[in-house]
């Protein structure tokens, strides 16, 4: 059986991606690594040299046995590229994923984002996916989703997100999408039509793609 290695930040993301494997009907095993600790510094910090040296040195250890390695944090995405270039499998951002799928629709497509360390990357990473197809992209911060997030109140900080996706679609957006996978459990929870995107379901349908090449 195909693996594919996840690299996380958050010890909670290991249950999303293997629910997102399940959702998706995905015959791969997962491989996850968690390390708290590269947020934690990025978050403080910013993602400073060693930050994404350590980030790189991670990715490129679960190439090792793993016919493809996900980053699932967006605030050490851009480490990835880096890391791709000389690395044994193929190394995919699921953010990046997710902005390829979110620019695909035409008009207006707001991005949702719970950390405020991800704003930057994020809004780089859209933006530049979108100069390919004309979208219009707009990044929001969800008010008090983090904090939730953080005093460890998930059924809150689902609820902050949903409400947000819903209010954007409402507003005329054509497309909403999750940008930290983190987020991707608030699908469910939204009413609005269509769901939002989440980069679990992006990046591993991405990685799959990758693979078959």
């Amino acid at each position: 059986m195909r693996r594919i290695a996840c690299l996380h930040t958050a010890q909670s993301n290991i249950a999303i991606f293997e629910t997102a494997r399940r959702e998706l009907g995905l015959d791969i095993a997962l491989r996850h690594c968690v390390r708290a600790d590269l947020f934690e510094t990025a978050e403080k910090n910013g993602l400073t040299h060693d930050v994404a040296k350590r980030t790189r040195e991670a990715l490129r250890e679960l190439c090792a046995d793993s016919a493809a390695v996900l980053l699932t944090c967006s605030t050490l995405g851009p480490a990835a590229a880096q890391a791709a270039k000389d690395a044994s499998a193929p190394i995919w951002r699921v953010d990046q994923a997710l902005a390829n799928a979110a620019a695909k629709n035409v008009g207006r497509v707001v991005v949702l984002c719970a950390a405020e360390a991800t704003l930057a990357p994020t809004l780089l990473l859209f933006e530049t996916a979108a100069r390919a197809t004309g979208a219009q992209i707009e990044v929001r911060l969800v008010a008090g989703a983090w904090a939730a997030f953080k005093a460890g109140d998930h059924r809150s900080y689902f609820a902050f997100i949903a409400e947000a996706a819903d209010a954007a679609s409402r507003a005329g957006a054509v497309c909403v999408a999750l940008a930290q996978a983190s987020m991707a459990p608030a699908r469910i929870l939204c009413r609005a039509s269509p769901a939002p995107l989440d980069s679990p379901r992006a990046g591993l349908t991405a990685a799959l793609a990758a693979i078959a090449r």
